[in-house]
């Protein structure tokens, strides 16, 4: 009341018009805050703080950075939606990019990995087919290292083709008694035969070809099998030419000597064997190999039997080495009257003791004392076919005996009607005496091959 009172006074009361008013009390609730050379001096009911510039503008400072933070809060409640949102679709954005991206990825993985599987297995399905080729051409070595040296070619030893080019040079040679019977392989053939063994497929072709690739593996490989197979049908075609020429020599034999070789086959003994028949049957999709080695089975099966026919056939020398013919075949002077005689077979000039060796295999029919021929023994080969060894100075069989080409029946002597050592030879057909040498010809001609 007092204070309206005055408050009233001071504005109504004409003696104070012009003076200056006396000042008012401060409130107790104020501040204030002076100025002065050492700092601010802020006073608060009647107390004063004094504060030094550095500690007054930190604490403003604070209250501005305060009030900053207020309201950069209160703006981002204000706005909290829009920038969630946008946020949000920010995240969402790169989430679909990454997840895009991880699905292009992860085709193209897709796609690689595709690839790959196609790219081994067509890998595999050609080197299955190269193993099973491998497998063909290892079935087919061994078909031809099973062959027999005498079907490989029908060759001789060099030594029959030595004794039949002397015949240009002069008297005809025969070759020995054992050349034309034993058949031997090519030199080469056991480097061909060994030239065949195929490649082996190691475990290690994947890892190979993925440094390589699988195309140089597989290029390489059929490289290898197809100069394999080559050289398998190279040799194929080696051994049915051969074998084809030695069928026609054979049968060029018994047209050569004018004999009935049905006749002679029909009368060829025969050894133990038997079994049930089987015929043999090509497939239908047999390929040239298989074709070519059934060509060359028959005619082994048909030199087989020619061997066998032949083996009674007299057509090798009764006497091994180089020997000379002291008088031949036909019309000559007798060695002992002087007159022309009939000479019915071919003296070969040897050495007292040397053996004599029956030509062709037989029965022995006579083994003893002939008259002219001294000791003689007469071997029987069938079919009217025989031969006569005469003047020898020892006889090793008997009559009944079953000899073999080359077997020794007798030595070389001078027995009979005999001026010096040597062997009378004698080749019959049907009892009457031929000319040896038209025997040993095609004996000949039959090793020439």
């Amino acid at each position: 009341m007092s204070y309206r009172s005055g408050h009233y006074s001071d504005h109504h009361h004409p003696q104070n018009y012009g003076r200056t008013p006396p000042q008012r009390p401060v409130p107790h609730a104020a501040r204030a805050a002076t100025l002065d050379a050492d700092g601010y001096t802020i006073a608060h009911a009647g107390k004063q703080v004094r504060l030094g510039p550095v500690v007054f503008w930190i604490v403003v400072g604070t209250i501005v950075l305060l009030g900053m933070w207020s309201a950069a809060t209160a703006t981002y409640f204000a706005f909290r939606d829009d920038v969630l949102t946008r946020l949000i679709a920010r995240q969402a954005e790169m989430q679909y990019a990454y997840e895009d991206r991880i699905a292009e990825l992860r085709a193209k993985v897709d796609r690689t990995t595709s690839r790959q599987l196609l790219d081994q297995e067509q890998f595999d399905q050609k080197l299955d087919q190269i193993m099973r080729r491998q497998t063909t051409l290892e079935s087919r070595a061994t078909a031809l290292g099973a062959m027999p040296d005498a079907a490989a070619t029908g060759s001789i030893r060099p030594a029959a083709r030595g004794a039949a080019a002397e015949p240009a040079s002069g008297t005809l040679k025969p070759s020995p008694i054992s050349d034309t019977v034993i058949f031997v392989a090519p030199p080469d053939r056991e480097a061909r035969l060994e030239s065949r063994t195929p490649v082996i497929v190691k475990s290690h072709a994947n890892q190979f070809a993925k440094v390589h690739g699988v195309d140089n593996v597989l290029v390489r490989l059929q490289t290898s099998l197809d100069s394999v197979e080559r050289r398998q049908m190279a040799a194929l075609s080696a051994v049915e030419d051969g074998m084809e020429s030695r069928v026609r020599r054979m049968r060029g034999v018994f047209t050569d000597l004018g004999l009935d070789m049905a006749q002679l086959e029909a009368a060829t003994p025969r050894s133990a064997i038997g079994g049930p028949f089987v015929p043999v049957k090509l497939s239908a999709d047999a390929g040239a190999f298989e074709r070519q080695l059934n060509r060359i089975n028959i005619a082994r099966t048909q030199m087989h039997r020619l061997n066998a026919t032949l083996a009674l056939v007299p057509y090798r020398k009764p006497v091994i080495g180089d020997v000379e013919f002291t008088s031949g075949f036909g019309v000559r002077s007798d060695p002992f009257l002087g007159r022309p005689a009939m000479h019915t077979g071919l003296d070969f000039r040897a050495a007292t003791g040397d053996p004599v060796r029956v030509t062709a295999n037989g029965k022995v029919v006579a083994s003893g004392w002939q008259g002219g021929y001294g000791r003689m023994v007469e071997v029987d080969h069938g079919n009217g076919l025989s031969t006569r060894y005469g003047h020898l100075s020892e006889i090793h069989v008997r009559i009944g005996d079953l000899v073999k080409i080359g077997q020794v029946i007798g030595a070389v002597g001078s027995t009979g009607r005999s001026t010096g050592p040597h062997l009378h030879y004698e080749t019959r057909i049907d009892g009457d005496a031929v000319d040896p040498q038209k025997f040993l010809r095609a004996g000949v001609r039959l090793s020439a091959g």
